[in-house]
């Protein structure tokens, strides 16, 4: 499938500031399950100066210095991408790993996911997960399934266009949560069964044909033998050609599309357009 997208946010501050440098993780990746045919990134006011290099977790980023009092930020992105798993399940994983959670990684793999294995202190993940890992078997992919059905099925989904996502026991407790909640519950009840796991920030493309789109995230879940997969618990899904990822890390604050701070006195009010269009 083709996707085009453009996404628009603006930043407006009572009172002039000056801009702090800020890092921009807008630009969709490149990997066996989406292509990028053209991207661009628009910055007003213009910056002093950019650099775009790889990030700690190998997502683009942006970084932009400014100069000068200003009372606006303007960031306009543009993407079109061919997205290309229609089979979300086109692997087969070893024996080893069909029927055994918790899953069990050798070195020196084990040491490279290890920030996405953390499970965190939650007992009450870890028993939600433990449950149903036990009602299906210890079967890593039955397990994974359950665990976005579950999620979709039992959460109130709400938007929330700011602010960190909540700790999973939260969520899991009062059953309501953002996509970005729900991601970040996902990937802690993972971790408790030993399934490598981390946070995507990117876009949705039928969600995108709403009146009021907004970026979207999700959790992928690495397996030997597919590597990282994505899981949707805000859709009850495997992640296949409507989504678009475009930046993941094992702490959420890492993937974050925008991160930035200023000096001066002042409120800051937040307004953004996304626009979606698909093809074949």
């Amino acid at each position: 499938m083709r996707i085009s997208l453009q996404h628009s946010t603006v930043y407006r501050y009572d009172a002039p500031v000056f801009l702090e440098p800020h890092v921009f993780r807008l630009r969709p990746r490149v990997d066996g399950s989406q292509r990028l045919l053209g991207y661009s990134l628009r910055i007003t006011p213009a910056p002093d100066g950019t650099t775009e290099y790889l990030d700690q977790d190998g997502n683009v980023a942006t970084q932009a210095w400014f100069s000068g009092a200003v009372s606006e930020l303007a960031v306009h992105s543009s993407f079109a991408v061919e997205t290309l798993r229609e089979n979300p399940f086109d692997y087969v994983l070893p024996a080893s790993h069909l029927s055994s959670l918790p899953l069990v990684y050798g070195e020196p793999l084990a040491s490279a996911l290890a920030p996405c294995t953390a499970p965190g202190d939650s007992g009450e993940v870890k028993q939600f997960a433990l449950s149903l890992a036990g009602q299906n078997g210890w079967r890593t992919l039955d397990f994974l399934n359950a665990l976005t059905s579950a999620l979709y099925e039992r959460s109130t989904h709400i938007v929330r266009d700011e602010g960190a996502p909540l700790p999973p026991e939260e969520t899991l407790r009062t059953g309501t949560g953002s996509c970005r909640d729900l991601a970040v519950l996902f990937c802690a009840a993972c971790r408790h069964l030993g399934v490598p796991a981390r946070f995507v920030s990117g876009y949705e493309c039928w969600a995108g044909f709403a009146g009021d789109a907004h970026m979207h995230a999700w959790a992928e879940v690495y397996l030997d033998g597919a590597g990282w997969r994505g899981y949707d618990p805000s859709r009850g899904l495997a992640v296949s050609t409507a989504h678009v990822a475009v930046a993941a890390a094992a702490d959420s604050r890492l993937a974050a599309p925008m991160t930035g701070t200023f000096r001066g006195k002042a409120n800051a009010a937040m307004t953004f357009q996304i626009a979606v269009q698909t093809g074949t």
